[in-house]
């Protein structure tokens, strides 16, 4: 087993090999122990420790979440947006009928009620050198209060907690609380985050830790210095609004006294937030988008996901032997990249709310379009993706897979982060807002109560013993590899895997 982030089989080391690990002191069951995987160690064991403590997967994949946005308090947290995807194949803990749950639940950030479509467009200076974004004069839609879209992560914890996992709720907030209040090791991965200039025509993010005076209080000594690495950070803010949330749930956020306060600040400020957008938010749960590769099942998320471009990418690839090519030849790799180009391409046209934009799924996922697809890489023929930078890594992922089979797979974020603490809270809002297109008319565009496009795909893959492997593209906005038993996705670290970055 192997993870670009770290991992944690849930029984402790009992032998010299993984499968000793695996079967430790925990309950053995169909699929052995379980396992977590996160960016952040921290998180991994507040996702064991939920396993331990009897949780199921559901259990340990919010535990780790919220953990992780105590710990690395830019890459996700309460204030965020995601996407995941839950796998129960006995059903519903406490449910009689015993019938397999597959779902996902969509909480992207949405725009504000006050958002017009045209309310932007005289500040356009162009497209982030990522295609992640836009670049409007003054930075206005990458930091500050009107950056923020409103947020989705904590409902979504809290729904899938209550729904499907097996611990009270306020034990899965308590790790959260605890790291907050105690504080953490400033790792080297964060420090270098904080202290990163200006890219990709995007703000400094010293700026968007400083732009609050609660934000400089957090993350900056008495001299005004960055917090250095090693340093403890302690946010008792945070720990007190973690608290808050334990004892009234989602509900003490969206509707309840943090709301309030938040709706305060976002006035006071010119934000486009408010008290009723909050209480009006939705998450969106529905079945995955579904398509089969090599005789796998590939499950993943519906649009304005990024499922639709993994689907495509694979159906594409599906009529090639990348076997034969030989994993990172030349050949290989413009096959793969060109399959990824065509699929962003399609996404770019085409991919956006369900709400606002007539997807055309059928299409997309027809075998006819990725038929064609393939014939023209086969020609030779180009897909040109405007891009002149790689992802930049402001995302999060975690994978965890329980003693029962159960699987939750969520990918959860920020986006670039906007800087905005409010007083007393202690968290980061998502910055979100600077994803949508400034220009009336496209797929993309501003639009009131409409759910910003994301290229996050948490993926299953399923075969006869489901599931088969989880996507777990640490840090990543969607997945950097493919399941071809050949390649990296299958197993071996020494496979270098690759990826398009324009072209």
């Amino acid at each position: 087993m192997w993870t670009t982030g770290h991992f944690y089989p849930t029984g402790p080391m009992q032998g010299s090999s993984i499968l000793d690990h695996l079967r430790g002191d925990m309950r053995m069951g169909p699929f052995g122990t379980g396992m977590v995987v996160a960016a952040q160690p921290e998180a991994v064991e507040a996702g064991v420790d939920a396993l331990r403590a009897g949780g199921n997967a559901v259990d340990a994949a919010v535990a780790c979440a919220l953990v992780a946005g105590v710990v690395d308090p830019q890459m996700c947290g309460v204030a965020g947006f995601g996407s995941a995807q839950l796998f129960l194949p006995a059903g519903r803990p406490g449910a009689d009928s015993g019938e397999t749950v597959h779902t996902c639940v969509d909480f992207h950030g949405t725009s504000p009620a006050a958002v017009r479509p045209d309310m932007w467009e005289h500040l356009l200076v162009g497209e982030t050198r990522d295609g992640f974004g836009f670049i409007l004069d003054g930075n206005v839609n990458d930091v500050g209060y009107q950056s923020i879209t409103t947020p989705g992560s904590l409902l979504a914890y809290y729904e899938a907690q209550t729904r499907y996992g097996r611990l009270d709720w306020a034990d899965v907030v308590a790790p959260a609380i605890a790291w907050a209040a105690d504080g953490f090791a400033i790792r080297p991965s964060v420090f270098h985050w904080w202290k990163e200039g200006a890219t990709l025509g995007r703000a400094d993010n010293v700026g968007r830790l400083a732009h609050t005076p609660a934000g400089r209080r957090i993350y900056f000594d008495e001299n005004g210095s960055l917090r250095p690495i090693g340093d403890t950070l302690r946010n008792p803010d945070l720990a007190r609004t973690l608290t808050r949330i334990a004892e009234g749930g989602a509900d003490e956020f969206y509707r309840g006294g943090i709301a309030a306060e938040i709706d305060a600040d976002m006035a006071t400020n010119g934000g486009l937030l408010t008290a009723a957008d909050l209480e009006g938010y939705r998450t969106v749960w529905g079945e995955p988008l579904r398509t089969t590769y090599r005789g796998l099942e590939v499950a993943t998320n519906q649009p304005p996901g990024g499922g639709v471009m993994v689907a495509e990418m694979l159906n594409i690839l599906g009529h090639f032997d990348l076997e034969a090519m030989g994993h990172n030849s030349v050949q290989y790799v413009r096959t793969v990249a060109e399959a990824m180009k065509w699929a962003t391409a399609d996404k770019e046209a085409h991919v956006g709310d369900p709400a606002f934009v007539d997807v055309p799924l059928e299409r997309l996922l027809s075998t006819d379009h990725a038929a064609e697809m393939a014939q023209r890489i086969m020609a030779g023929e180009r897909a040109h993706v405007d891009r002149m930078a790689g992802e930049p890594p402001d995302t999060t992922h975690v994978c965890v897979v329980d003693a029962d089979g159960n699987a939750m797979s969520m990918t959860h974020s920020l986006g670039m982060p906007s800087g905005v603490v409010t007083e007393g809270l202690g968290f980061m809002y998502n910055g979100c807002m600077g994803v949508f297109d400034p220009r009336p008319g496209r797929a993309g565009s501003l639009a009131p109560g409409k759910r910003r496009f994301t290229s996050l795909c948490p993926t299953l893959l399923l075969g006869p013993r489901a599931p088969r492997r989880r996507s777990a593209a640490v840090r990543s906005r969607r997945s950097r590899g493919h399941p071809d038993r050949h390649g990296c996705a299958s197993g071996d670290p020494q496979r270098r895997r690759s990826r398009h970055a324009g072209a």
